[in-house]
């Protein structure tokens, strides 16, 4: 597990990713452009405050899209590298003064044990077979420092199936629904190219599998984030209602999702997962 691997001269990225990132959809601007995002980006530091190491750690951000992770990494004092597959993703992350490549997260250019941390944001769902999922992870083990954390962002099995009721598609959409609920992937699905759904339980066996112990996880969204799903569905540009305008949604969600936090059979309630493990 611990011999470095040559990488490709190309990431072999399937072309609907490629299509789905360059023309389809702009990742730069996810974050912050619905309530869902913001959530998800202030949850995701909260936990990588507490759980990556001090400053200054070398960082690898493992499918980093165009920087916005890596760059509040580097802004708290952490040396970051960023590899990504979309060449647009990797000119959009060196225009925000990340360090950036062009690359494959299961073929990394690294060398063993050479990073204090690693985060991957984005692998894991966007690998549908389970051979892929498992050589991007040891990947990620190898170039680990003994002690590194790794945290990986996973989407949660059940989130189609609750998101498309609180969007009031789910008879238009439940077909896929169905699929993604009995296997974890369906190949009609138009909101993301390639991608795979875990289970909680399912997502701590490839860590473990992968050399990391122990093995936490954690609801990133939480139950607050069905708040923000709803209300990008049915209010984004439009005028809240008296209610909803009584207190900011988003300090609600975030309030919902850090109490959760302390019972840990809410952990599936969320609807994308944070792994973290260290390598022992």
């Amino acid at each position: 597990m611990d011999t470095p691997v040559i990488p490709l001269d190309r990431p072999t990225v399937d072309p609907a990713i490629e299509t789905h990132y360059s023309s389809r959809w702009d990742e730069a601007a996810r974050l912050s452009s619905t309530v869902k995002g913001r959530l998800e980006q202030a949850r995701l530091y909260d936990f990588l405050g507490q759980w990556f190491p001090p400053t200054p750690a070398r960082v690898a951000d493992i499918g980093g899209g165009p920087g916005v992770h890596a760059r509040w990494l580097k802004e708290q004092g952490h040396d970051v590298v960023l590899l990504d597959p979309v060449q647009r993703h990797v000119d959009q992350a060196n225009v925000a003064g990340i360090t950036a490549e062009l690359g494959d997260g299961r073929r990394l250019p690294w060398s063993n044990e050479s990073f204090d941390a690693a985060l991957m944001a984005g692998p894991l769902y966007h690998l549908p077979d389970a051979s892929g999922r498992r050589l991007a992870l040891r990947e990620a083990v190898r170039v680990l420092r003994p002690g590194g954390v790794l945290a990986a962002v996973a989407i949660n099995r059940a989130a189609n199936l609750i998101g498309s009721t609180l969007a009031n598609t789910l008879l238009t959409r439940h077909g896929i629904v169905r699929d993604i609920l009995e296997t974890g992937h369906s190949a009609d699905n138009e909101r993301m190219a390639h991608c795979y759904y875990h289970r909680e339980s399912e997502l701590r066996s490839e860590l473990v599998s992968a050399g990391l112990r122990p093995v936490n996880i954690f609801g990133l969204t939480g139950p607050g984030g069905w708040l923000t799903v709803m209300i990008d569905a049915h209010f984004k540009g439009q005028p809240y209602t008296d209610k909803l305008a009584e207190h900011d949604p988003l300090d609600t969600a975030l309030e919902c999702s850090r109490l959760a936090d302390r019972m840990p059979e809410l952990v599936a309630s969320s609807s994308l997962f944070l792994a973290v493990g260290q390598k022992s």
